[in-house]
């Protein structure tokens, strides 16, 4: 195993021994129905938020930028149900790229016979109208390999699809010089953006850039992208930093907490973030592995710095501001 010893060293020895005196139970079927509702919920808050979406870019303006406010706004599809199918682009964008993203996860999970719930979405009165979604993983992911391939496979199932939808609505953008002088809210440009409109629109002011619901649906992909790999705690980000330098981990997600709040200064959600990891790294430590001696190979390091690669590509520290 190259850890210097000619036999297991006693660590190990102890960590596998009270593994094998508690067996795991045979995971049991879960009913499905919780997670199929929350779907449908999600489907309608989405319709709801896209519907906005859609009528704004109709109109050559930014979304929430009328005289009613944004929860407002996204009550009236529902006053006139009929409304709602223009949220479609924007609805079924989104949630095809948070499923892509926990099936990523889910698959992974299966491959290594792990125990994993359905994903679950979370609806919410949200301008983007969701809190995401999540799967639980009910049974001790016991090696390192493991553990980068679970955390890793949700951002790249999520990316792939989240990519070619952002190709694709930049090169249909409209260009609406200042149109983002009545906008009430202005949505930031992550890298990955800004390398497409500098392949379709070079030049043009990113700001003047009207993305169609499409569009919208792919940066909400990309900001949960950048979320979910943000190197802390355990998020999928930290989960792979776990794999890389465990001992370092929870000192790592300190740093990251205290720069998110550092950054907070640009958009105030970073204040929520880094606070929050802040807490959640203070009381929860990451679960320890089975295995701490596998050691992961050279094609997996690699993966790793596609993650990184991804995260710069996705994050932005002004996800939305004002004008």
């Amino acid at each position: 195993m190259g850890n210097g010893y000619n036999q297991l060293p006693p660590d190990l020895i102890e960590v596998r021994s009270s593994y094998l005196a508690a067996p795991l139970p045979t995971p049991r079927k879960r009913p499905l129905w919780p997670a199929l509702i929350l779907f449908f919920l999600t489907v309608l808050s989405t319709l709801a938020v896209g519907a906005e979406f859609a009528q704004s870019y109709t109109a050559n303006c930014e979304p929430f930028s009328g005289d009613a406010s944004p929860l407002t706004a996204m009550t009236i599809p529902f006053t006139h149900p009929g409304i709602l199918a223009l949220g479609i682009p924007f609805s079924f964008t989104l949630l095809a790229i948070l499923l892509a993203h926990e099936m990523g996860h889910y698959v992974a999970c299966k491959l290594y016979g792990i125990d994993v719930s359905y994903p679950y979405f979370i609806p919410a009165p949200t301008l983007i109208g969701t809190f995401g979604a999540f799967i639980r993983i009910r049974s001790p992911i016991t090696t390192r390999r493991a553990l980068f391939d679970v955390g890793l496979a949700g951002p790249v199932a999520g990316i792939v699809l989240a990519l070619p939808a952002m190709a694709y609505a930049v090169a249909m953008a409209k260009v609406v010089p200042h149109v983002d002088a009545t906008a009430a809210i202005v949505f930031g440009h992550p890298l990955l953006e800004r390398i497409f409109l500098a392949l379709f629109h070079p030049h043009i002011n990113a700001n003047w850039v009207l993305l169609p619901p499409v569009g919208r649906a792919a940066w909400v992909g990309l900001f949960a992208t950048a979320l979910n790999l943000l190197p802390a705690w355990q998020l999928d980000g930290g989960h792979i930093v776990y794999t890389l330098a465990g001992k370092y981990h929870r000192w790592i997600s300190f740093i990251v907490a205290l720069t998110l709040l550092a950054i907070g200064q640009f958009s105030p959600i970073w204040y929520v973030w880094g606070g929050l990891l802040l807490i959640l790294n203070w009381r929860f430590r990451h679960p320890p592995l089975m295995d701490t001696w596998e050691p992961l190979d050279a094609a997996r390091r690699l993966w790793a710095v596609v993650a990184l690669v991804i995260f710069l590509l996705c994050f932005t520290p002004w996800p939305v501001s004002n004008p």
